[in-house]
Parts: structure tokens; sequence; C-alpha cells
């Protein structure tokens, strides 16, 4: 292999791994802080200026030592700290959780720093390649500009493949751990090669060594949990994110997903009611115009984001419909619910498809649709518009009703009034249930006829006695006003930008978020 076709190679593999480990970053921050915009804001913007300044490094570091031998060098060093990630993650990022468990700017500069210690190191040696191979390959100055030009194209090629192989093939297959193990063994491999090629054997030799621990390393840091803690039953990393199922010793057996401070799903042997939100939303058929009989007439359910199954547990507890179909994105969670948390009842049917998508495609009706398909803590702004409350109605019998699961800060309605403005455009009659400011959620209620709480309260009188425990603590909770908002449509819906917003008002307020049960 001659010099010029190396340079090319190491230019290509250095894109590749370095778009490569940046999205793999975001699985890695998820368990201690989400994947919400904040934290991918600061993933991308820490990492652009750590290659802002590996650029910048290079080019100067090029121009004092413009040889071969330097450039292995730093993608030595590059391959070694790209292995050393899942080693040290553990430990950094639960040092940085700790902020962002008294949520003092914890989102934000926790991220910042888990982000800084672990990645920049490397994503500034990743920077020097380029400039450092340009350097290098300018033989006179009049290919300089074509030279340059492709070097930096086959670097934008390697980060193109990069952003898809490791989110289609490698976390899904091997984890986050192991993927950044491959990114670091890939450095440090190219590196060999480079060596061999220079004909440097000692240095090919360490460049050996190193490749070797590096694989060794990886193998031992998977064999841990990757987010260890009392009462740890299942972990997994799925296409979407990270799954973690957890027995607490008051008997709740709970799923969390990625950061883990909120309740995804809650599971009981012995008792029915968690009194959380998944058993208000359970409700929701209550609130159509009286006369109605939710044990006999609501015989049809939807759940959008059914995750492990609560809500479509206890529905079949309270009113024994003869289907309930439950839709969820993510197969793992889907997979949990049936294994971990008793989800399997004979009427109940799982459907991984997202939900808009699967209300597109599905041309059944329902007496009751619930929606409980955000991601903490943002509720997905496709599944919160006129358009999608639209379809919603498309899909419910003429005595039909819809409950969202809204999550909010402490006193703080903005995202809840929206939402609620956005349904009072499809539904006549909108209802709340604002549960206690621990729980941070409100369920909104939209029926397809007219109603008003004087229905709810007849309605309710026909509860079984499982459903009148449930209705004795909903009837101190339930309004039917909110303030006029915002209309969500398709085209705008900044659910996000309102959730945001919420969060930095809580932050700067001093809010510490309730430990889970």
């Amino acid at each position: 292999m001659s010099r010029k076709l190396y340079l090319l190679l190491l230019v290509f593999w250095g894109g590749f791994v370095t778009l490569g480990a940046e999205l793999t970053a975001s699985r890695l921050l998820a368990p201690y802080f989400g994947t919400s915009l904040i934290v991918w804001s600061s993933l991308i913007g820490l990492i652009l200026v750590a290659l802002a300044v590996g650029y910048w490094l290079g080019g100067r570091w090029a121009d004092r030592s413009p040889s071969l031998s330097t450039l292995l060098f730093i993608t030595l060093l590059s391959g070694v700290m790209l292995s050393a990630v899942p080693l040290v993650s553990r430990p950094i990022l639960g040092l940085a959780l700790e902020g962002f468990a008294r949520f003092e700017f914890g989102m934000l500069l926790g991220s910042f720093a888990g982000i800084m210690v672990l990645l920049g190191p490397p994503m500034v040696f990743q920077g020097c390649i380029t400039p450092f191979a340009v350097r290098l390959a300018v033989t006179d100055l009049e290919n300089t500009g074509r030279v340059a030009g492709r070097l930096f194209a086959l670097g934008t090629l390697g980060s193109f493949i990069g952003a898809f192989v490791p989110t289609i093939f490698f976390v899904p297959v091997l984890g986050t751990r192991w993927t950044f193990t491959v990114f670091g063994a890939a450095m440090l491999f190219i590196t060999l090669v480079g060596q061999l090629l220079e004909r440097r054997w000692k240095h090919a030799g360490v460049a050996a060594a190193l490749l070797v621990l590096s694989l060794a390393a990886g193998y031992a840091a998977t064999g841990s949990p990757v987010k260890p803690g009392d009462g740890l039953v299942f972990e997994a990393e799925s296409p979407y994110q990270y799954v973690r199922v957890v027995q607490k010793k008051t008997g709740w057996r709970v799923l969390e997903l990625n950061e883990g401070v909120v309740v995804h799903s809650k599971y009981h042997p012995d008792k029915p009611l968690s009194f959380g939100e998944w058993d208000f939303v359970a409700l929701a058929p209550y609130f159509n115009p009286s006369p109605y009989h939710p044990i006999h007439q609501a015989k049809r359910w939807a759940v959008i984001g059914a995750g492990a199954g609560t809500t479509a547990r206890l529905a079949d507890r309270l009113y024994n419909p003869d289907i309930i179909d439950g839709v969820e994105i993510d197969p793992v969670v889907a997979a949990v619910g049936e294994e971990f948390f008793d989800a399997k009842m004979d009427n109940y049917r799982v459907a991984v498809n997202d939900g808009r998508a699967w209300l597109t495609l599905n041309e059944e009706k329902y007496d009751v649709i619930t929606i409980d398909a955000y991601r903490q803590p943002y509720i997905p702004f496709e599944l919160s518009t006129v358009e999608f409350f639209t379809q919603v109605r498309e899909h419910l019998k003429d005595t039909g009703a819809v409950a969202i699961n809204v999550s909010r800060p402490p006193g703080d309605l903005r995202l809840v009034n929206a939402l609620a403005t956005t349904m009072q455009q499809v539904f006549p009659s909108i209802f709340f249930i604002h549960l206690p400011e621990r729980s941070l959620a409100t369920i909104i209620v939209g029926t397809t006829r007219p109603s008003t709480l004087e229905d709810f309260k007849k309605n309710g009188s026909r509860a079984g006695r499982l459903g009148q425990r449930l209705l004795a603590r909903a009837r101190r909770l339930v309004a039917d006003s909110f303030e006029p908002s915002i209309v969500l449509t398709d085209d705008r819906a900044p659910v996000e930008r309102l959730m945001d917003l919420m969060v930095a008002a809580q932050v700067f307020a001093g809010y510490k978020p309730p430990r889970t049960r």
C-alpha cells in the first residue's frame, strides 16, 4: 500500500469513527441524563468545539512536524482514549449525575462535564487527522485545493457511513460500550497498519499490544451493568433507548428509561392500583355524557405508548374489554411488559409501531384511546397537533373518549393549556385530572360528545368496587377549565420549547424532582 492510499484510508476511517462516536455518545449519556434537546445540544455543540480545536491544532502540529510518524502518534492517542471510554464512563457520569439529582443546572452542566471529560480529548485528536493528512499529501502548491478537497470529501463520506452503521448495527447488537471499544480498536488498527507501512516494527508492536488491551478492556467492561443499582432485574439497550427494570423493596417492579428519573410502568402482584398516572388514564370512559356504563360499553381500547402494559392491565381489570390494542414503538419495552410486568392478557395485543403511523394504517374504531407516548420530559410533537387529534377522533366511536398523559413541572400548566386548546378544536368537551404535585402529570380527557363533570359523577356511580376506590380519589382532582393557549399544528408545534422553558423556570427556582419509589 502506498503512503498516498494510506492517507486516503486514514481520513475516511477517521471520519467514520468521529461521527459514529458522537452519535454513540448520546446512548452513553442517556442512562444518566436522558435524550432531551438540552443534552443533544450539549453533545453536538461541545464535540464541534473539540473538533474545531483539533483542526486548528492539527494544522499547526503538521507545520511543525510534517511526518507520518507524528500523525500516527495522534491516531494512537485517539484510539487509546476512545478505548478507555467504557472503563471510565461510569464513575465520571456518576459524579456528574450527582449535580443532576440536585437539579442544580444538572441536565445541562452535568452533561457538559461528562462530555468534556469523556469525549473532548479524543475528539480533539480526531479533528487533527484531516488537516495533518492534507499537509502530508500536498506535494506542490498547484494541487493544494484538489488534494484538500479530496481528503475532506473522503472524511465526510466516512462520517456519512458513521452516522448509520453504529445506530443500525453496532449499538443494538454489541451495546454502547462495545461500540466505543470497536471505535478505539479501529483507530489502533489503522495506526498499526501505518506503522507496518513505515516499517517501524517497535512502534507497530506497541500499537498491536494496545489493540489487544483495548479489546480485553472492552470485554471486561461489558461484563457489568451499564447502570448498576439495588434491585436491578433487567437492562438492555434498544434501538430507541436504555431500558431498565428494577425491583423495589416495597414489592413494586418499575420500568425506567434512559436517566431513570421517571417511572414509565409499574407492577405489584398484589396491588391492582398504583394511584399513579396510569390508573387515572383508565378513567377516561367515565367522562362520557350520561347515561354511560363504562363496564358494559367501554369494550374496545387502544393504548398508544403501551409501555410495559400498566394501563392495559388495569383497563382489563376494570372493564374486561373485548380487545385492547397496545401500540409501543420500542420492541424491547413491549417484550419487557410480557416478561416482567404480567402483560399477558388474552385480549391484549401489541403492535410495535409509531403511534401516528399505526393510526394511519389502522381502520378500526375504539371506545377509548389513551396516549402515553412521551419520552421524559417531552411529548413527540407529532402526537400533539390538531391533525393528530383529528385522526384520533376518526378512530373513536360516537360515544368515545381520549386521554393523554402530560408531563409537567409543579404548578406550571403551559403545556397542558396548549394541548387542551388544541384538543378543543376536535373534541367538544375537555376535562383534566391534575395529579398531586409529586406525580408531575396531568391527564387530559376529550369526549366525542358534549359532556359535563356532573356526567362524570353520575357515570361513576356505576363503577365496581375497584373503580370506586379510584374514583373516590379522582373526584378531588378533576377540573374542566383551563387558560386558552396556542393551537398546535403539524406546521408549528413548539412543545419541546414549551417544556424547556418550564424546566428552566423550575431549575432557576431551585426545584428538586422527587426520587422514584
